[in-house]
């Protein structure tokens, strides 16, 4: 008995040495192959975890999974947009609560590599910057030009004020801190470069700084005197010879990102990797000494309209799914998946002497499917348009002062005019209407932006609903992001003007005037609104394949986006996001086709499901 006393204090011990270590004042530093944690090595084994895309109130449940797989270290972007929604507004609050996160982080017992670029790719809207900065039709973000430089230092001054306590040197947690990201993809300025660590500098971040880029990327966005991470490359040989080429010959070695999984665009297939060949590499990886961050540990839900999208010369637009499950070791959900215990294992083989992994917690709710939903009311978003803006010519989302959501665009067909009708510029995507009645989607995915007009009679209504469906986040269009119809309307080689434009940010589901039922089905947008009640709570997906696209929202949370052509189905509920008693949701469809009689969940995601 005694025996197993002992043992038991020895594991509690082994268990909690990261803990007790963070209570002191440490020193971090370079080694010549090591990272020096109070002048020992420290081998980060890091996972990538965005607090963003996590309920606050999970987040340190998730921290404690990542702990309990054997990471150390928890790496985060920080995104502009989300904290800065309007110029000068600044928001540091509920789920926006960064400092909170790190301190969590701490108190769990784990280090933290902090990553406010303010550039951040990460499959979010923009990159992460402000939609806002487009307004300044002269401004160019990712560059020296002044306007942007202003913007780009004034916020990361409030971001300072928030984290640069917390890094190590000053009794923190903060390990390193990121600048820019991934910039050798996009240029090679490195006054630019220089500018950026200027910034960070002034913000307080005093501490170790780095950069990271793929492989072949990494001549053009290295700041020399830096530690030079790579992305992407997960061979030990080519990971040192890399860094020893940038970095005067010497390491410590560091993959900023490692790829056990990624993440999934709207009409592609469903993305993965083979946890059984990521295992063994993140056993090469450690068996070499190399310190390493998986992208994603975790990779959550990107909510509202914080997805982004990508585009390059050779590959058409092609918007992300806000589910980020990413086929991460833990999923969406917060529960560990076969890939999870496959990389523990791996883990504890490379422990240092003496420590274990501590128990994985167990989830202290479960995911289940709620009672049918009854549909209670029906809001038709032509028959609540409200005040437009006018303008000879349409305008774009940002000359309207709108970042997201849709616009409604609305003009008058004075003559009987057939033939084909285009829309120069087109973002991103947009329902063409004739007298209230459907007649095209165009998708720019797919290149479409024109249709042909038949059968038109004098003075007939002209509507183009158009959606944000994510500005692009990386490669070289990214500064050509503006949304809406950013051009005109031609129709028959005519320009269309007298322009009156609804807009539709859909930041709440209030203000909309519900029916009880439409009746017989038509084609044009609707919200649904029904309620249910609960005497109890537990996390849920909501089964989307009955809709067309749009948007759901839970309580007046906003889940995320959903699209028919999937691959993503279903919408993750939180169960943190339900009360006992009466919930409401609603839900957003612009691609109505029937009259909804009801709204379901199920128990478990779908996100490999593909449709035309």
């Amino acid at each position: 008995m005694l025996k197993r006393i002992v043992l038991c204090a020895m594991l509690a011990f082994a268990g909690s040495v990261t803990s007790i270590a963070q209570t002191a004042t440490h020193t971090f530093a370079l080694g010549d192959k090591d990272f020096l944690l109070d002048g020992k090595p420290l081998q980060m084994i890091s996972g990538e975890m965005h607090y963003e895309r996590i309920p606050r109130e999970y987040w340190r449940e998730r921290i404690k999974m990542a702990k309990a797989m054997g990471l150390n270290t928890i790496g985060t972007y920080v995104f502009w947009n989300a904290h800065e929604p309007l110029q000068g507004h600044y928001d540091f609050t509920g789920n926006n609560d960064v400092a909170e996160f790190v301190r969590i982080c701490k108190e769990e017992g784990m280090w933290v590599i902090m990553r406010p670029s303010p550039y951040a790719c990460a499959e979010w809207e923009f990159g992460g910057y402000p939609w806002w900065l487009l307004k300044d039709r002269n401004m160019k973000v990712r560059s020296k030009e002044p306007s942007f430089i202003n913007a780009y230092r004034a916020y990361m001054m409030e971001v300072g004020k928030q984290l640069a306590a917390l890094q190590v040197n000053h009794g923190g947690n903060i390990l390193m801190v990121q600048i820019e990201n991934e910039y050798g993809s996009y240029s090679n300025d490195k006054e630019y470069l220089a500018q950026n660590e200027k910034i960070f500098r002034d913000a307080g971040f005093d501490g170790l700084l780095f950069t990271c880029d793929g492989p072949s990327q990494m001549p053009a966005g290295y700041l020399p005197g830096f530690l030079p991470a790579v992305n992407g490359e997960d061979n030990p040989a080519k990971v040192k010879e890399l860094i020893n080429k940038y970095h005067n010959g010497k390491g410590p070695y560091y993959i900023a990102e490692w790829y056990p999984g990624w993440f999934d665009s709207w009409g592609k297939p469903h993305s993965g990797s083979n946890a059984d060949e990521d295992a063994k590499k993140l056993d090469e990886v450690l068996a070499a000494g190399i310190s390493i961050n998986m992208y994603m540990f975790h990779g959550g839900t990107t909510r509202d309209f914080m997805n982004g999208a990508n585009m390059s010369r050779n590959e058409p637009y092609s918007p992300q799914t806000s589910s980020y499950d990413y086929d991460a070791p833990l999923n969406e959900a917060g529960d560990p998946t076969p890939k999870f215990y496959k990389l523990r294992d791996v883990i504890a083989k490379h422990l240092p002497a003496g420590q274990t992994l501590p128990e994985i917690p167990q989830k202290r709710r479960r995911t289940y499917a709620l009672e049918v939903t009854k549909v209670s009311g029906v809001a038709n978003l032509f028959n609540n348009l409200g005040l437009p803006t006018e303008s000879e010519h349409p305008r774009s989302f940002e000359d309207l002062d709108q970042g997201y959501g849709l616009v409604l665009y609305r003009t008058t067909l004075a003559n009987a005019s057939n033939g084909l009708l285009k829309i120069k510029q087109l973002r991103d995507y947009a329902t063409v209407y004739v007298n209230g009645k459907r007649l095209a989607v165009l998708d720019r995915r797919l290149g479409q932006d024109s249709v042909q007009l038949a059968g038109v009679s004098p003075n007939s209504t002209l509507d183009i609903l158009v959606e944000n469906n994510g500005r692009i986040n990386y490669g070289p269009y990214l500064t050509d992001n503006r949304k809406g119809i950013t051009e005109a309307v031609i129709l028959n080689g005519q320009e269309l003007l007298g322009w009156k434009m609804y807009k539709f940010p859909l930041n709440s589901t209030s203000g909309f005037k519900y029916i009880t039922s439409h009746g017989e089905a038509i084609q044009q947008p609707v919200l649904y609104r029904g309620t249910f009640s609960l005497r109890g709570v537990g996390d849920t997906y909501l089964d989307m394949r009955a809709f067309g696209k749009g948007i759901a929202f839970v309580n007046g949370h906003n889940l995320g986006k959903y699209w028919y052509i999937g691959p993503q189905q279903t919408l993750f509920v939180p169960a943190a996001w339900l009360k006992k008693g009466t919930n409401e949701i609603v839900i957003f469809d612009e691609l109505h086709n029937t009259d909804v009689k009801e709204i379901t969940t199920i128990d478990h995601p779908i996100l490999n499901e593909l449709h035309k």
